[in-house]
């Protein structure tokens, strides 16, 4: 007994997403596919409005923060996941499985807070467009984004500390493609209800609560443009509206069903449907919804595109 104990605390071994093993090679392709899009997508953002003077303000200045948050949330977990696929051993060991969770809740809440900054910022060039320049002010960007950061590697630090004191006995599989917190704790032989509760109090704090501040700025900023009086006006505004909520709706509809809702109505599917909502698809859809409808992005992207082509002919 002793033996298995000390086995599954040096280790645990990563189940995947396929239940079916001969669906491994089109997961494989598929999140490969995603991997690099994100990877591409991302970078390319960050390096245009860092090339373009014109882009130095503070919603590109969010945006390349949460472009940079997106590529390091997918590169956190889905090269562990495509290298799990392609070797016979899956096992992680427990020192590699905390740090891969301690970086997952560090980027994961920093995602969550700079969406909810950047609808402030929307909200504020919309609502108060006088004041803009005078209320977000280089010195409030700063807190804006180095908060959140400082606050996420406390919160974050804390998760592991809490998961620290416990012990793992019995089967070490988890059923999941990367270390998450909630199908660890289930793994664990000691009471859990000092990390459930820690857990239920960060959600309530870094996804309940931008949640619905996200969405009192988008009520706010959909009665402005109510009252624009050009119809094509109206239209463009609520478009790029429209694929702003999405996002949220699919990054923080399923964070919340998964750190919120009662553990009897979830399941390591629904958990692990949810997990790629928010650590793969949502990464790789923020650059086109945050990209394709920005003409001042859009431009910046052919000139460092152009200047590289020309640059390396």
């Amino acid at each position: 007994m002793e033996s298995r104990n000390q086995t599954s605390a040096l280790e645990f071994i990563l189940l995947g997403l396929a239940e079916n093993p001969n669906h491994e090679t089109l997961l494989y392709i598929l999140f490969l596919l995603m991997y690099v899009v994100t990877v591409v997508g991302n970078l390319l953002i960050i390096l245009a409005i860092s090339s373009d003077p014109h882009l130095h303000t503070p919603m590109y200045f969010f945006l390349a923060n949460l472009s940079w948050v997106d590529f390091c949330l997918a590169t956190n977990t889905m090269p562990q996941m495509l290298v799990n696929i392609q070797r016979k051993s899956k096992s992680i060991s427990y020192p590699r499985c905390l740090t891969q969770m301690y970086f997952f809740h560090f980027i994961g809440i920093m995602d969550s807070v700079l969406i909810a900054v950047m609808a402030y910022d929307r909200f504020v060039a919309i609502c108060h467009p006088l004041h803009y320049t005078t209320i977000m002010s280089p010195r409030l960007c700063g807190l804006l984004v180095g908060g959140p950061w400082l606050f996420s590697f406390v919160i974050s630090l804390t998760h592991i500390l809490l998961i620290g004191r416990l012990v793992f006995c019995g089967h070490n599989e988890l059923p999941h493609y990367f270390c998450d917190l909630t199908p660890l704790l289930r793994l664990s032989c000691t009471d859990t209800t000092i990390n459930q509760i820690f857990v239920l109090i960060v959600a309530g704090m870094v996804i309940a609560t931008p949640f619905f501040c996200i969405l009192a700025s988008y009520a706010r900023i959909i009665v402005a443009i109510w009252k624009v009086p050009s119809v094509g006006g109206r239209k463009k505004a609520f478009s790029t509206c429209s694929s702003h909520l999405s996002v949220v709706a699919l990054l923080y509809g399923t964070t919340i069903g998964v750190y919120l809702c009662p553990s009897s109505v979830r399941t390591a599917v629904k958990e692990k449907a949810s997990a790629v909502m928010y650590t793969a698809v949502t990464p790789m859809l923020n650059p086109f919804i945050y990209s394709l409808r920005n003409k001042d992005l859009k431009g910046a992207l052919k000139k460092l595109i152009n200047r590289k082509s020309t640059a390396s002919s």
